[in-house]
């Protein structure tokens, strides 16, 4: 079957990846096994591609960014120990989405790294990606593709909806299996030492969320005030509005895999299948 088969949403806290994660390692084994469990349902589902949305990959000032590279590359490294990813990365795939983007009137701009195609053409991998393809089929065989989407948050999340119908009308017409991850962590003020500092509304936002998910209503995300957005300090709103418009277009049942509050971030894993 071609067209979308799986979606998900996925955190990036780097202490997810246990060799990377150091004396953290064990606070993080909720998440880590929400990763595990996606990463299974992924690999059921076989997908050729792998779209993912990051809210850390290459900003393009007024646009959302399509990277259309050969090759996605990157090291991800913390309490002196690092470890490497290389993925092919699906540049066809991410030229019919940047041509019907545009098509449909949506901001979007197509971003290359080193040389346009070939083996010089790789994308530097930022850690929205690098993490999540890590247990969603990064280090198997065959490797899937990707394509990597850095949206805008400069005209609130109606064209992300409207990509979102993209992808999805793009992937059944692609000849192709397509999975879709929005890169995604939850409030960033759950701790007065963090770097945010601390505010209610992360946790209220995340109390939200996880009932959006669980209640299956990717829609209520559009009535999020700005303001408490804003105070809550999220990731997770514009990748996962890019999820509601494939919702919208083919028939998925959500399900909150895993929530926990481990520093000062919230980290959602939840599937998305094909009904």
């Amino acid at each position: 079957m071609a067209g979308i088969v799986y979606a998900c949403v996925a955190p990036h806290g780097f202490e997810i990846i246990p060799e990377v994660a150091g004396k953290d390692r064990q606070r993080f084994d909720p998440t880590r096994a929400g990763m595990i469990e996606l990463g299974r349902e992924m690999a059921a589902c076989s997908p050729d591609t792998i779209v993912l949305a990051t809210p850390h990959g290459f900003r393009v000032e007024g646009a959302v960014a399509i990277a259309t590279t050969s090759f996605a590359a990157g090291r991800l490294g913390k309490y002196g120990v690092h470890v490497d990813l290389e993925l092919p990365h699906d540049r066809e795939l991410a030229l019919q989405l940047l041509h019907a983007a545009k098509e449909a009137q949506i901001p979007v701009r197509g971003v290359t790294f080193g040389a346009t195609s070939g083996d010089a053409s790789v994308l530097p991998l930022d850690w929205g990606s690098f993490i999540p393809m890590w247990f969603l089929g990064a280090r198997g065989k065959p490797q899937p593709n990707v394509v990597i989407i850095t949206p805008t948050r400069e005209y609130g999340l109606g064209p992300l909806v409207e990509l979102g119908r993209v992808i999805a009308r793009v992937a059944g017409h692609s000849g192709k299996r397509i999975a879709f991850v929005a890169s995604a962590d939850q409030g960033h003020a759950h701790a007065a030492d963090g770097p945010y500092g601390f505010d209610a509304s992360s946790r209220s936002y995340d109390e939200q969320m996880c009932d959006i998910v669980r209640n299956d209503h990717l829609e209520q995300l559009l009535h999020f005030d700005s303001e408490f957005v804003e105070a809550a300090k999220p990731d997770s709103l514009w990748q996962m509005a890019i999820l509601l418009g494939i919702h919208e277009t083919v028939p998925l049942r959500g399900r909150l895999v895993s929530y926990q509050v481990p520093t000062y971030y919230g980290m959602l894993c939840a599937s998305y299948r094909v009904n």
